[in-house]
């Protein structure tokens, strides 16, 4: 039972080079070109939606920091967003629901950061293990703890999107598989839930996408 539930999440071939991770782009490549040069309603939808993201990650990173800093934030974004909602129709392989994929947008990220920080702030990065107001005892553990804290920020970034991912399409899912054995009105309850579940799963997908992006502008903003 277990098997066949979690078999939803597998790539639907076994090719060296399996099409199943094209999912990740194919979403942005379908776009067609003249959505960036004709305004329409979901062009200006969209251009909203990057001018506010740019603006709240404008204050967060710092105003007086390289100009277009934002910019790869809101592709970060951009791209959570498109592989969460494309999951959620049939047939199409969930890429942000595995692993590989969440943690290979996190881990180089936190590198880099570090990698940045440490070179170029030293001093900052070693105060900032220490909270101020921390008594001189608690110093050693307060250490411990804020290095441990900072070494474990990829995989709570990339087990978040995974997880909460995966949740809801295991939840579908088990309704889904219960269909055929209920009566017609139990059946029409299902579609209603369903349908209700999967207005909620969107609505995760764009909250996981933000918060994904927020924290990971909030880690950059640190070591500055």
């Amino acid at each position: 039972m277990m098997a066949s539930l979690f078999s939803s999440f597998d790539p639907s071939t076994n090719l060296g080079m399996s099409f199943n991770w094209m999912s990740a782009y194919i979403g942005m490549l379908m776009i067609p070109f003249s959505f960036w040069l004709i305004p329409s309603r979901m062009n200006i939808l969209w251009t909203k939606i990057t001018l506010t993201l740019h603006k709240e990650f404008k204050v967060l990173i710092g105003k007086d920091k390289i100009k277009g800093s934002t910019l790869i934030f809101i592709a970060l974004f951009s791209l959570i967003l498109f592989n969460n909602f494309l999951g959620l129709f049939p047939y199409i392989f969930t890429s942000s629901s595995h692993m590989i994929f969440t943690l290979t947008l996190a881990l180089p990220l936190w590198l880099s950061f570090m990698i940045y920080g440490w070179i170029n702030n030293t001093t900052h990065m070693l105060a900032h293990l220490v909270p101020q107001g921390t008594p001189p005892i608690l110093m050693p553990f307060m250490v411990c703890i804020e290095t441990i804290s900072n070494i474990i920020r990829p995989g709570t970034l990339a087990v978040r999107l995974s997880a909460n991912m995966i949740a809801g399409h295991l939840l579908m899912t088990l309704l889904g598989n219960t269909g055929p054995s209920l009566s017609i009105m139990l059946l029409n309850f299902l579609i209603i839930t369903q349908i209700l579940l999967l207005i909620l799963e969107s609505a995760v997908s764009i909250i996981q996408a933000y918060v994904f992006t927020v924290l990971s502008t909030l880690y950059s903003s640190e070591v500055n």
